[in-house]
């Protein structure tokens, strides 16, 4: 499968006077055509600022510092603003947290997608209304005629949500970037968002990067995951594998969080302690302070990323890395 997303060695700090702090270190990726890649992990791992930076909208004093972008193969880091916006959209569709955030209240749901639609593709106001109609009912909004017509607040939640998607699809986009789409809903919404997310990339082709902090969301959605933390990935692959045996420390610490049925267990396991901040990741493996599994070296040196049963993993504890 070629890959319609590639992130290669992306390297996302925030300037400040005592120097950068580094939010991304060092994150290669791909994202196939239909393919729904989930990226996990703790607040602070840097999985919003990957997607931001994917769709050049980080903001001072937050830049790119190294590694690109590439979309269908042609490099998108480095265009200029106005070239962005016009891929923003058009190419790349954004699916926020916050629906009422990311629709302008003073506008009806139907002006929002027309303008949209008008925005990206050479079509009559019609023909682009007859569209809103469309995507409407696509993303499951009952009587698209009627809510067309009416404002953000008048509709529910998952209703809101369900617009920021078909905003998201106005310019049928090769890419999706859904940052926490699920994470304001309550459990009903959120399984029919993630049927729609699915749906949405086995009709349509699109690859979607799904960031979420909720594993159960990722395993029910991705076909593979990527586990972030401090800003690097620790391990990546299919996510049936990462679920059911995990091999960094980390990802273990993660599922074994998960509450299952059926389990006796007086409480949930945990992983002590807390995720670094940006100015005081320590040295070695980021993960070593909390992990029960660190060896001499965890302290010392940044563990590279190898291959182990059909996926990637950093950690001292597995391949070449478990030498010395």
């Amino acid at each position: 499968m070629s890959a319609l997303l590639e992130v290669r060695h992306l390297r996302v700090a925030f300037e400040t006077r005592r120097g950068p702090l580094v939010a991304v270190d060092d994150i290669s990726l791909q994202i196939g055509e239909g393919e729904i890649l989930g990226m996990v992990g703790e607040s602070g791992a840097g999985k919003s600022v990957t997607g931001t930076a994917i769709l050049g909208l980080l903001e001072p004093p937050a830049r790119i510092t190294a590694g690109e972008i590439l979309l269908e193969g042609s490099r998108i880091d480095n265009l200029a603003p106005e070239a962005m916006r016009r891929l923003r959209g058009k190419r790349i569709g954004a699916i926020f947290q916050d629906p009422l955030t990311a629709l302008d209240p003073l506008f009806t749901i139907g002006q929002q997608l027309v303008e949209t639609i008008l925005t990206h593709d050479a079509v009559g106001a019609r023909a682009a209304r007859d569209r809103a109609l469309k995507l409407l009912g696509e993303v499951g909004i009952p009587a698209p005629e009627k809510r067309l017509d009416q404002y953000p607040h008048q509709l529910s939640g998952g209703m809101r949500q369900r617009v920021v998607i078909a905003l998201a699809l106005c310019a049928e986009p090769r890419l999706v970037i859904a940052d926490e789409p699920t994470t304001a809903l309550d459990v009903s919404t959120q399984a029919q968002i993630i049927e729609l997310l699915k749906r949405l990339a086995r009709t349509r082709g699109t690859a979607v990067l799904l960031i979420t902090h909720d594993m159960g969301v990722i395993a029910e959605t991705a076909d593979r995951v990527a586990v972030l933390y401090a800003g690097r990935i620790a391990e990546i692959g299919p996510v049936r594998e990462i679920v059911h045996a995990p091999l960094h420390p980390y990802t273990t610490g993660l599922m074994g969080a998960i509450p299952k049925l059926g389990a006796l267990r007086s409480r949930l396991a945990q992983i002590d302690g807390a995720m670094p901040r940006l100015d005081a990741i320590p040295p070695g493996c980021a993960f070593h302070p909390r992990c029960t599994q660190r060896l001499a070296q965890c302290d010392r040196e940044i563990p590279r990323a190898v291959a182990v049963d059909g996926r990637e993993v950093a950690c001292w504890l597995h391949g070449e890395s478990s030498r010395g």
